[in-house]
């Protein structure tokens, strides 16, 4: 291509260009211009634009506001939301999230974005009706600049860093908003030790499990959906004892569910106990297993937890009006991270 086209920032020629290089999520982008660019990093008033604020791997590529910027624009961020988008590459940087495992695995992992606390409705997040799905400006274009930071800066891109056997829709973008106005628990963010007015959480998973339950008034009715949805032997969380699971609830469960006095240590000490198999199953799946020692000498028919710790299993509030919530099982090899919300 021309130097000359990359003067050039039609959606047409842009689009060819990426196309060519390799670059971008194959869907059309924004020009990243100096005055674009300059916006986005407004948000940031008083940060040092080349700052690292994480180096992220499999290529172990250095994450400036900068460059986190310039991947805002592409995806068609408001400058208003680049504080969230910055807080979550920061949570990624994070040892215990092992992003050069969750990049380089055939799993099809990807990085969940959940927005807590006074930003949801400050900055326009969707938490209601839809909220895994398309619509909202916030939440598709915050979830498609951490891919393209990922792509651009991580180097994982499919086959050279990202080695996904098959890959998930979530790959192009995968965030929501908390639904803390319907939440009986209170934010997330506060019972992952975090007390601030917003947050942001990375969660590094599949793609939502959907279970229903239209008839119960009492907790165990629903739960037991959600254990059964949880207890899978097709998943990495099976044979990893310390993946962990969020729990998306929808208001109407959740509202269910505290009426009858849970909390949320409740509902998640309920499903640790209830979604579990038996050891033999486990044993007859898998050759290499990766558990806790304990786990290794009980009997065939010991019914083993799905993961080794209620603290494992993560309970928040989102989506709207239906009696529909969903399981989020993880990778396995990571752990999920919560930050305070700062550019």
């Amino acid at each position: 291509m021309a130097f000359l086209d990359l003067f050039d920032d039609s959606p047409e020629a842009l689009y060819e260009l990426f196309e060519a290089r390799g670059w971008g999520d194959g869907l059309p982008l924004v020009a990243p211009t100096e005055d674009r660019v300059a916006a986005m990093l407004g948000a940031c008033a008083g940060r040092d634009p080349d700052e690292v604020v994480a180096v992220l791997a499999p290529r172990f590529g250095k994450a400036t506001r900068r460059s986190i910027a310039v991947n805002a624009v592409l995806a068609g961020c408001r400058p208003e939301w680049m504080p969230v988008l910055v807080t979550a590459i920061r949570a990624l940087g994070v040892p215990r999230v092992n992003l050069r495992g969750v990049n380089a695995t055939t799993h099809p992992v990807s990085v969940l974005t959940i927005v807590h606390g006074r930003a949801v409705d400050d900055l326009g997040f969707n938490s209601g009706l839809g909220v895994f799905g398309p619509g909202n400006r916030a939440n598709a274009t915050v979830g498609r600049a951490v891919r393209l930071v990922l792509l651009h800066v991580a180097g994982a891109s499919p086959g050279t860093g990202d080695a996904s056997t098959q890959g998930q829709p979530s790959k192009y973008t995968y965030c929501v908003g908390e639904n803390v106005a319907a939440s009986p628990w209170g934010g997330y963010h506060r019972s992952a030790g975090v007390d601030a007015e917003s947050a942001v959480t990375v969660h590094c998973g599949e793609n939502p499990h959907n279970f229903h339950d239209m008839e119960s008034d009492e907790p165990a009715g629903i739960l037991e959906k959600a254990a059964s949805a949880m207890a899978s032997l097709g998943m990495n969380n099976a044979c990893i004892s310390e993946g962990e699971f969020f729990v998306a609830l929808c208001p109407e469960h959740a509202a269910t569910i505290a009426a009858a006095g849970w909390s949320r240590a409740d509902v998640s000490a309920y499903l640790y106990e209830r979604a579990r198999l038996p050891a033999s199953a486990f044993r007859e799946a898998f050759a290499n297993r990766r558990w806790r020692p304990w786990m290794h000498s009980v009997p065939d028919d010991h019914l083993l937890p799905m993961t080794d710790s209620p603290d494992n299993v993560k309970v928040f509030v989102a989506g709207g009006a239906g009696k529909h919530s969903c399981v989020i099982p993880s990778w396995g090899v990571t752990t999920s991270v919560t930050l305070a919300l700062e550019p």
